[in-house]
């Protein structure tokens, strides 16, 4: 399969605490950054625990990604920690028709202030659980009714969300890729328009703009020699 990257991320992961989550495969080196898809649900927590702890809730969102895995993420209402956050994740999932949608849990996710960077980006503590994700409604017309989650870490802590919408339609947002090729034939194309340009300011003559742009295109650390050739 080809390599593929993310051209474009969506409005919807302007909140740093999301995108944390989103790259958790990623940081945690087991999976690339695929996320396909994002859902956001309009409503409230009536519960939400972590560790046994009682949370306030300030949104939740779902991410699929392309290798199957998916994430129910919680941003936390903490105004000491804007990157707080807890993700229920799993890689198995069933559908019953376009009104039930069931997640297995094999992984909870915990971001906070605290944790490393890497790249930027947040990198969570992985607690290996178990445990189920249910989401009620219709998922066609994108009218969900609740989502409920709990799961069981290996050291007996206990996480539990209940989502109840406020019939409002859930807000889905589906990401655009291309092949990598065409993003590195892009960027050396638009390398090569500016070094050409920066040629004509400095006045090179004919005979050393050739020379001129493949020094500027090597400078700017990109291969005068294009992949296709």
């Amino acid at each position: 399969m080809r390599s593929r990257r993310l051209i474009l991320i969506p409005a919807i992961l302007c909140l740093a605490a999301f995108l944390s989550a989103a790259r958790a495969a990623a940081a945690t080196g087991d999976e690339v950054y695929d996320i396909d898809m994002i859902v956001t649900l309009s409503g409230k927590c009536t519960v939400f625990r972590a560790a046994g702890q009682n949370l306030p809730c300030r949104a939740v969102k779902y991410f699929h990604g392309e290798s199957g895995r998916a994430y129910f993420t919680i941003a936390v209402d903490d105004p000491a920690d804007k990157n707080r956050i807890v993700s229920f994740s799993g890689d198995k999932a069933r559908r019953d028709k376009n009104d039930f949608y069931e997640l297995t849990i094999d992984q909870v996710l915990l971001v906070s202030r605290d944790r490393p960077l890497v790249g930027g980006v947040r990198v969570p503590r992985v607690e290996p659980s178990t445990g189920l994700c249910m989401q009620l409604g219709d998922i066609e017309s994108k009218l969900i009714k609740s989502v409920s989650c709990t799961a069981t870490d290996m050291a007996g802590r206990t996480y539990e969300l209940q989502f109840q919408t406020d019939g409002q339609p859930s807000t889905m947002q589906k990401i655009t890729r291309e092949p990598l090729e065409s993003v590195r034939r892009r960027a050396r194309l638009k390398a090569l328009k500016a070094c050409r340009i920066k040629a004509a300011d400095a006045q090179i003559l004919p005979r050393d703009k050739a020379a001129y742009i493949i020094q500027c295109l090597e400078q700017g650390g990109v291969s005068p020699v294009s992949d296709d050739q």
